[in-house]
């Protein structure tokens, strides 16, 4: 057994060389301080839209988290192409049916 660590330790690599071999893609840092920031950031990610955070900021600061809760689980159960266009309809629509 002894004979054939030496073999083996050739074939070990370091971390170092391992990751040296993938590409990471650095997405652009976020520093969240709020919770509602928070949420915002997990909407967007469920719609996948990372685009339009900046519209999911402002929804999450002045609305109730229930009612954006409600509109991204009709979402959620759908199976539309375009699921924050359709969330947006849907946040439209909770906030009529609220007001009557």
């Amino acid at each position: 057994m002894i004979g054939n660590t030496s073999k083996v330790l050739k074939s070990v690599q370091t971390l170092g060389e391992i990751f040296n071999k993938y590409e990471v893609k650095k997405e652009k840092s976020t520093r969240v301080t709020q919770e509602f920031q928070d949420y915002a950031l997990r909407l967007a990610d469920k719609l996948n839209d990372r685009k339009h955070i900046g519209i999911y900021m402002r929804l999450a600061k002045l609305n109730n988290t229930a009612l954006l809760d409600r509109a991204l689980s009709f979402v959620a159960d759908s199976n539309a192409n375009n699921r924050a266009a359709l969330f947006m309809w849907k946040v439209k629509q909770l906030k009529i049916n609220k007001a009557k």
